[in-house]
């Protein structure tokens, strides 16, 4: 069995940290993926307050692991191994955020692109590189990308395979902040220790509008969002919420997470 690469920490203010730890660049193989998969599907199962996914100080991960590529059999498996973890994070119902440092690259970018938000350093690095090996992306570069920054800025990324600079991927909707390098970790968990003291059943119910309304139709997206509405009102944060505001107007609610 190699080495635990992939670990999950639970901390006191309700974030959960999930560390990819594989020198020297977090290389994303089969076995990182299976990890990744594994840490995911116990936040699904246990959902905490909000997730930060980090990479370390130095790089968030620089793609998938090329000592594994072979012919297409190979690639089959590796792309199933990919699709499995991604949406494994990207189905967890609470905000997740990828606190970047470094390169994010190939499979690192797009594990970037299956959590809700990026925190990223001012020189960090990010791109779709693969059609540099005469390959295209597998695990997300060319859909979740699309959805994130439009259709055309994702063909130029993907059909070039440049790298884009922190300021670059904020201004095209890629990232959501930028932070100086060494505040990235603390940028990530302060943003998520607010979240996971926040409204987080209704955060659930916001993933699932958003990420299931934008790959259907307007009417049928508008019709999952009423519905989610209508089910927000049997949360008891929803009672809290409300009366809080009667109360003492917006921003004093203390939810409970129910």
């Amino acid at each position: 069995m190699p080495d635990t690469e992939v670990t999950l920490h639970r901390r006191d203010d309700g974030v959960a940290v999930v560390r990819l730890d594989r020198p020297k660049a977090n290389a994303l193989s089969v076995s990182v993926l299976e990890q990744l998969e594994s840490a995911a599907s116990a936040l699904i199962a246990d959902p905490p307050g909000a997730v930060v996914v980090w990479g370390g100080e130095r790089t968030f991960s620089a793609g998938a692991d090329i000592s594994e590529f072979a012919g297409r059999a190979e690639a089959t498996r590796i792309a199933a191994r990919f699709r499995a973890a991604f949406d494994a994070v990207a189905a967890i119902p609470r905000t997740t955020i990828a606190a970047i440092s470094g390169y994010a690259l190939g499979g690192g970018c797009e594990l970037a692109l299956a959590c809700d938000l990026r925190v990223v350093g001012e020189r960090a690095r990010l791109g779709q590189p693969e059609v540099l090996l005469g390959i295209i992306p597998g695990a997300g570069g060319t859909q979740r990308l699309s959805r994130l920054v439009g259709v055309s800025r994702a063909k130029d990324l993907v059909l070039t395979g440049r790298q884009l600079g922190a300021a670059e991927a904020l201004r095209i909707g890629l990232v959501d902040r930028v932070v100086p390098d060494d505040g990235v970790f603390a940028s990530a968990v302060d943003l998520a220790a607010g979240l996971a003291a926040g409204a987080v059943v209704a955060h659930a119910m916001i993933k699932r509008a958003i990420d299931q309304g934008i790959s259907g139709s307007l009417a049928a997206g508008l019709d999952l969002e009423a519905t989610l509405f209508a089910d927000a009102f049997d949360t008891e944060d929803a009672a809290i919420g409300v009366e809080s505001f009667r109360q003492s107007g917006p921003g004093h609610a203390r939810f409970v997470g129910r």
